[in-house]
């Protein structure tokens, strides 16, 4: 009597359902609408970023103006930056702007920050440290230049009440960059203290009691426990200010304009001068280019040595 066996390989097995192979019931639509959502951000970043910068670097490397089209001449506009004075000076004086305004800035929203995590309690007054950001730079450097000005400036006459001489804030090559600086300080600095604040508040509460405990000292709480779990929030603001400090122009356009003797004339005022003024298209991209290669080796020394990514709260 034979014994009737089932051979596994003469029928078709049908392959097991997992994860993997599982249709998951709305995906796709829930893609669809992701991707409506989406393309309005993604059309702008490449109508207005992409694109402008891709013919960016390609017009640096040509001779062009408005009145013709771009002449190809390679490396030419970069070999003359090299030569450029007013270049080198322009790099200085933003390098100048860049250290005030981030020593300035970062050291104050600090401190404003810890105020307003210990001290000040109420929403009314977090919110009324972003009135100055909520303006515009134009009408700040406006504000400031007129309440600075030598002749009528209500700065100058209380200087000139308490018995000192007055000082041209904007007419003096000591005194210009740090005042735009300071200018530039009070209207971001309310912005970066919330961006701190809001990293002060993800610090757990019992750190601080265990440190209390200790007896640590406020001194040795802020040095050993605050700033180390701040890090990733302050490299944050660190990369976005230099960034943003990098890029000023508005304040030196309206209050300045590059002057006097060029002790304004940051990069991206020469950047607008060689192109819009002087029509030179390709030099001015050519220093855009060296701007914005600079901006991201910054940005990578900083994320990189700053570990910016990492975090000692467990």
């Amino acid at each position: 009597m034979t014994t009737l066996t089932r051979n596994p390989t003469s029928r078709e097995q049908k392959p097991k359902r997992t994860l993997l192979n599982r249709k998951l019931p709305g995906t796709r639509s829930d893609v669809r609408i992701a991707l409506f959502f989406i393309a309005p951000a993604m059309i702008g970043f490449v109508l207005f970023y992409l694109v402008p910068t891709i013919r960016g670097i390609y017009l640096s490397f040509t001779e062009y103006n408005i009145l013709g089209d771009p002449e190809w001449i390679g490396l030419e506009n970069y070999q003359a930056i090299a030569k450029d004075p007013l270049f080198w000076n322009s790099l200085a004086v933003t390098g100048q702007y860049v250290v005030l305004n981030i020593a300035l800035q970062t050291s104050l929203a600090l401190g404003l920050a810890l105020l307003m995590h210990q001290v000040a309690k109420s929403t009314i007054i977090r919110g009324a440290l972003l009135l100055p950001y909520l303006m515009s730079n134009v009408i700040a450097a406006l504000l400031w230049f007129w309440m600075l000005d030598y002749q009528i400036g209500v700065v100058n006459q209380f200087i000139e009440w308490a018995g000192l001489p007055r000082a041209a804030f904007f007419g003096s090559e000591e005194w210009a960059i740090p005042t735009q600086a300071l200018i530039n300080t009070w209207r971001h600095m309310g912005y970066t203290a919330l961006l701190i604040f809001a990293g002060l508040q993800s610090i757990p509460g019992h750190v601080y009691e265990v440190a209390k405990l200790d007896g640590a000292s406020a001194w040795q709480t802020f040095r050993k426990i605050t700033i180390p779990l701040l890090r990733p929030v302050l490299v944050l603001v660190l990369v976005v200010t230099v960034i943003g400090s990098f890029q000023v122009f508005d304040t030196v356009a309206v209050t300045t304009g590059g002057g006097p003797v060029n002790a304004t004339r940051v990069i991206q005022y020469y950047i607008y001068q060689r192109a819009f003024t002087e029509s030179d298209f390709g030099y001015g991209s050519a220093i855009a280019v060296i701007l914005f290669l600079i901006l991201a080796l910054v940005a990578f020394i900083q994320m990189k040595f700053l570990k910016g990514n990492e975090s000692d709260l467990d």
